[in-house]
């Protein structure tokens, strides 16, 4: 049994906390760490960021305590208060997308992961690459072989698509850890924030379990690696459209279907008397389908269709395109014209009311025409596996569908056609970001005629924007190409609310920083720049990238005081207070405070803001109160603390008045007065009650239970 007051328990707990801080408990608790350990060491500590850092730390420690019953006592007592928390569920379900009815062939490569799968395990990972071009079923081969009834992955089958055949198109590793996590049952408020941690979590939770992990197109070796594990009973299928080197994985291939179970399948899909009647025209269709099984079923129309003529495959011809090509030809011009409209960017998700916006159609109709078209194949539905009216294109048929409406639009109707696709969605997250945060001066309200949908209440406006997120990141991309700062910048702005309430911060960053990036180039002189300039350096907090946070924080903050915009500015001073809080940099956090007070004092009746302005002192007195704790200074860090909770309980503020009440009792708690802590922990409970504060009340049941237990 690990002694709890060695090197390497010492390490743990640091590891710990600094692993939760993805709920506000868990900030919270890093910053009591760093007190606690400046007062055991008698000196300010740095808090620590790489695993290095986090051992000398706990040795430091660990040389106070052994010889100090008092401080080891004090040491112990901390550590027993924060560790635990809410556990991962263990859910036991296939997270795979739907699987196809009629599977033709394939049995040999279906015996290569079997074998794979069911292999003694040795040490080695048990791993394989599924290669095939696009419309060949590598991905449904894998999913496939996921989806039969077996008793080698009792625990699940999660899966992530990786984000298409290149790097300018992959999804950031930490957004995919995120999602397979989130399969796992793991919730993101027990998620480590930084990006570098997460893949040791994840082989960490998956460690135990018998499971089947599938990651859809893949690239590259490098974009794989930090998925994969040694677990034994894991599983992992890599799919991708052609082998790479440097994945040291069973290679399956996946070639064209033989004319033979060409015409097996296209028996499945449709019935013997069609195949039979089509004779003559049948060779024609197997030679421009090339043995891909998207291509056959997206012909099979054609055999259902005899007055249609056969179309010839030209030499070197792309079955994917000839398909769509083939399939182009059947729409009504209404069809047409959305299938072309709509692939002129590579949406994610897109759904009926975008695409109206996009093509000018209503957008009952356009829900109608969608449908048709992922029934033609010329769409996909949504991999969540459920109908929620949202779809994508896949690649190949993408690429058609894009050239088509530069050849039959013309460049002035496609740009015309992005444009309004553009601001759809600026519109809509706008919207959306205004009634999330109704409050928030972060997030421009929109004007009158602009405010589309009003959502039933700030949840579902969340929802809203949870949704579309991956549309608004590419949308602020299409934005920045298409020469529109503005409305790359106003989409930008729109996702604060995805940032303060909801996370994604590795995928907003790509977003974020082309706004920010925009605003200065375009905009200077205007609230915007500090605006973005802040929403960045939140991200980069939250993941751990303190030194960019700290250069994004500065910037806001020149950013602000240069628009004359005291508020702003104040904010972003606080922000590097609350930075140095994290930072353990506590005397430097303080100064930060008082600097941010200075100027919020200077404000008049004429400012921006000046309304919030005893919110925002009231905040300044906690975070003062926050900083004097750290410092060991605990009767004045109580006196700053009980100014901000007065504010915050006559204003009716009870999320704050709850974290108020944590700070103080941990301030007693740090003197040993529990007689002084159980009243202030009983009443933060009963405040946070109905409010969905898990990790917090989790962490205030710990605290109450020290002081009762003698």
């Amino acid at each position: 049994m690990l002694d709890p007051a060695s090197v390497a328990a010492i390490s743990a707990v640091l590891g710990a906390v600094g692993s939760g801080m993805a709920n506000e408990a868990g900030k919270w608790a890093w910053e009591s760490t760093g007190g606690v350990v400046r007062r055991i060491v008698g000196r300010e500590v740095p808090a620590p960021v790489a695993p290095e850092e986090r051992d000398d730390v706990a040795r430091m420690v660990y040389e106070q305590i052994r010889t100090n019953p008092q401080l080891a006592a004090s040491w112990s007592a901390f550590a027993s208060r924060v560790r635990g928390g809410p556990n991962p569920v263990r859910a036991v379900q296939s997270h795979l997308p739907a699987s196809i009815r009629f599977f033709t062939d394939r049995k040999e490569a279906m015996r290569q992961l079997q074998r794979e799968a069911s292999r003694r395990a040795d040490g080695r990972p048990r791993l394989a690459l599924v290669h095939g071009p696009d419309g060949m079923g590598s991905s449904t081969l894998a999913v496939h072989f996921g989806s039969r009834p077996t008793r080698l992955f009792p625990d699940g089958q999660i899966y992530a698509d990786l984000g298409g055949g290149g790097a300018g198109s992959a999804r950031d590793v930490g957004t995919v850890l995120r999602t397979l996590l989130r399969q796992l049952g793991v919730r993101d408020e027990e998620m480590p924030t930084a990006t570098d941690r997460l893949g040791e979590f994840f082989r960490h939770c998956v460690a135990d379990r018998k499971l089947l992990v599938v990651l859809d197109h893949a690239h590259s070796a490098a974009q794989v690696r930090p998925f994969l594990t040694s677990a034994p009973g894991v599983f992992t299928i890599v799919v991708a459209r052609a082998p790479f080197p440097g994945l040291d994985a069973v290679r399956v291939p996946v070639g064209p279907l033989t004319d033979k179970d060409a015409v097996r399948l296209l028996t499945d899909i449709t019935d013997k008397s069609t195949v039979a009647e089509a004779r003559a025209t049948l060779p024609a269709l197997l030679a421009r389908c090339g043995g891909s099984p998207y291509a056959l079923r997206a012909a099979a129309e054609r055999l259902c269709a005899p007055m249609l003529p056969p179309r010839q495959a030209a030499p070197d011809s792309d079955p994917v395109q000839g398909a769509a090509e083939d399939n182009y030809q059947l729409l009504t011009p209404e069809s047409a014209k959305l299938y072309r409209l709509m692939a002129l960017r590579d949406w994610p998700a897109f759904d009926a009311a975008t695409a109206g916006r996009a093509t000018g159609q209503d957008s009952a109709v356009t829900a109608e025409l969608l449908a048709d078209l992922a029934d033609r194949m010329l769409l996909e539905r949504s991999r969540s596996g459920t109908d929620n009216g949202r779809y994508h294109y896949r690649p190949r048929v993408r690429a058609h569908a894009e050239a088509t409406a530069i050849r039959e639009d013309g460049i002035a109707a496609c740009s015309a056609a992005l444009t309004r696709t553009l601001l759809a969605y600026a519109d809509l997250a706008t919207s959306a970001a205004h009634q999330a945060l109704p409050e928030s001066w972060r997030v421009p309200a929109p004007a009158e005629d602009r405010i589309g949908q009003r959502y039933e209440d700030r949840g579902a406006a969340l929802d809203v924007l949870l949704a579309e997120l991956g549309n608004l990141v590419e949308a602020v991309r299409c934005a920045e190409e298409s020469g529109d700062p503005d409305t790359a910048v106003r989409l930008s702005r729109s996702l604060w609310p995805l940032q303060l309430k909801a996370g994604h911060h590795e995928m907003l960053l790509p977003a974020l920083r082309i706004g920010a990036r925009l605003a200065d180039a375009h905009l200077a002189g205007s609230f915007d720049v500090g605006a973005l300039h802040a929403q960045l350096a939140h991200s980069l907090t939250e993941l751990g990238r303190w030194e960019e946070a700290e250069t994004e924080t500065r910037a806001a903050a020149r950013a602000e005081e240069s628009a004359a915009h005291k508020r702003g500015h104040a904010s972003a001073v606080e922000f590097l207070g609350l930075l140095r809080l994290r930072q353990w940099r506590y005397q430097e956090a303080h100064e930060c405070f008082d600097e941010a007070g200075v100027i919020l004092n200077a404000m008049d009746a004429h400012d921006e803001g000046i309304a919030d302005l005893p919110r925002a002192q009231a905040l300044l007195q906690r975070h003062r109160g926050r900083a004097l704790r750290g410092l060991g200074q605990g009767g004045e860090a109580s006196e700053r603390l009980e100014t901000a909770l007065r504010h915050f309980r006559a204003s009716g503020d009870s999320y704050n008045t709850a974290r108020t009440l944590t700070d103080l009792a941990e301030t007693c708690l740090d003197e040993e007065d529990t007689e002084a802590a159980l009243p202030l922990i009983d009443e933060a409970i009963r405040t946070l009650d109905g409010q969905r504060a898990e990790y917090h009340l989790s962490h205030l049941r710990r605290m109450r239970e020290r002081c009762v237990t003698p």
